[in-house]
Parts: C-alpha cells; sequence; structure tokens
C-alpha cells in the first residue's frame, strides 16, 4: 500500500479529479461542514497528506472568524476609529481563532505534495505535517477535538486499531469523522458504478499517472471495504458513542461520525 501512494503521489490531485468527475471536491466540502469547527478547534487529519482537508478546514475557521469580527464591530458602533482599527488589526492577525490542523500520514511523497500545495497557495497558520502511522499514533492521549481521516481508513492494515487509536487521541466530547468509499445500495447503479470502476479508472491511471496496477489496487480496495453498517459497529466497538453515518450519491461513499464521551 505504501508503495501504491508513494507512486502515484504527485499525480494524486489530478487522478482524483479525473476518476470522480470533480466529485470528492464536494464530498470533502460535505465533511467539513458536517464537522462545523470553531475557532480554538485542534484538528488531526489522518492519511491527509495532501492537505485537501487540512486547508478546508483552515478556510472554514477563517470565515466564522470574520463573520465573529463583524459582529463585533456591529456591537461597538460607539468606539472610535482607532479603536475599531486596533481591535480589527489585533484579531484579522489571528485568523484562525487559535485553531491548528495537524496533518498525519505515513507516506513522505504524500506529505511532501501536500506541503508544496501549502506552500503554494499560502497556507503557513495553524498547519504542521507529521510522518505518522494510523495504527500508531504519535500523539498524547486526549489531545485533539476532532480526527478526520478521509479516503485512507480502507487503506490501513488493521482498522481495529486505526480506530483504537483515533478514541485515544481525542479529548473526552472529541469526534471522529470518516469519509471514505462504501457500497452502493441502487442495484442499477451499482452495476455501472462497477462498470466505470473496474474498466475506466486502470485505463486513466494508467493515461495520466502511467500506472495501472496501482489504480487497479484502489478500486478492488473499495470492493473489499466493510459496507456502512459493518463499519459502523466497529467504530462503536472501538468506543464510540452516537455513531451515524451519511450516504452520499447513493452510497458511494459515506462519512461516518461518532463521539468519545
Amino acid at each position: 500500500v505504501y508503495q501504491v501512494f508513494e507512486n502515484v503521489a504527485k499525480k494524486y490531485d489530478v487522478m482524483n479529479d479525473s476518476m470522480t468527475l470533480g466529485i470528492h471536491r464536494v464530498w470533502k466540502d460535505i465533511l467539513v461542514h458536517k464537522m462545523n469547527p470553531c475557532p480554538g478547534t485542534l484538528l488531526l487529519d489522518v492519511a491527509g497528506g495532501t492537505g485537501d482537508i487540512a486547508f478546508r478546514f483552515i478556510n472554514y475557521v477563517r470565515s466564522v472568524r470574520e463573520r465573529q469580527l463583524q459582529r463585533k464591530l456591529k456591537d461597538h458602533q460607539n468606539l472610535s476609529w482607532q479603536e475599531i482599527f486596533e481591535s480589527y488589526q489585533k484579531d484579522k492577525f489571528n485568523s484562525l481563532g487559535d485553531s491548528q490542523v495537524v496533518v498525519c500520514d505515513i507516506n513522505r511523497e504524500m506529505l511532501k505534495v501536500g506541503k508544496q500545495k501549502a506552500q503554494h497557495l499560502g497556507y503557513s497558520e495553524g498547519l504542521s505535517w507529521v510522518l505518522g502511522n494510523a495504527e500508531e499514533l504519535p500523539f498524547d492521549d486526549d489531545k485533539f477535538d476532532v480526527y478526520t481521516i478521509a479516503f485512507g481508513i480502507r487503506n490501513v492494515t488493521r482498522i481495529d486499531l486505526a480506530l483504537q487509536e483515533a478514541y485515544r487521541v481525542l479529548k473526552p466530547g472529541g469526534r471522529f469523522l470518516c469519509l471514505e468509499f462504501s457500497h452502493v445500495s441502487n442495484p442499477l447503479l451499482s452495476r455501472l458504478y462497477d462498470l466505470y470502476s473496474f474498466q475506466v479508472i486502470p485505463v486513466l491511471g494508467e493515461v495520466i499517472a502511467g500506472d495501472w496496477r496501482s489504480y487497479q489496487y484502489l478500486v478492488e480496495s473499495i470492493r473489499q471495504f466493510p459496507p456502512q453498517e459493518e463499519l459502523k459497529a466497529m467504530i462503536e466497538d472501538a468506543g464510540f458513542f452516537k455513531v451515524d453515518y451519511e450516504n452520499l450519491n447513493s452510497g458511494i461513499v459515506a462519512i461516518h461520525s461518532g463521539f468519545k464521551l
């Protein structure tokens, strides 16, 4: 698995757009809106090497901070121009309200691509990159407010260990969110999806990334991944409460959610 992602790292974003017709961006937006992070949130994004969730998290928190600042200024209409300016400048320099996102990935190449994207897009504040294994995270207990893993858990060798680690590093009251390819409920759509997955995606992998086998593996890993109810039970077994899931696009992907209480 490590070799697969090392092979595809540089073309990962292009292939995601090609394979999903760009819809993966919408799915990731929905995940972050479901998270609804507030300023001060400490997020751990596992298997997030290319930074897609991290960048969305930063954008979301910044927009919340901006709205808070505008409300604050409206509530202080009697302040002088100088006081408003000084207040705005002070808050502007802390645009994330002490929020932080730690991106943890087992693959150096994926982290390298993520860091390059962050530099290119101008993300630096509140963002750090850590090399680490989802099954043995290099973090203390009860550290994070939210744990996310997007399109990564199916590539973990021991999903039960990864879920236990997610539970360990979350604070009491913390939230687990998983976005992953899942099982399609509509029989007709399922047949069309299989046809597209096995006949088209490996060809795209060969044409765009020069790598048929890696994308053949990715398709097969999706089919071998536990269905929605089974994954829900696994998350509950790890100790999480209020576990539920939301199917997107008839179950092509699903977002599972749970809380450490």
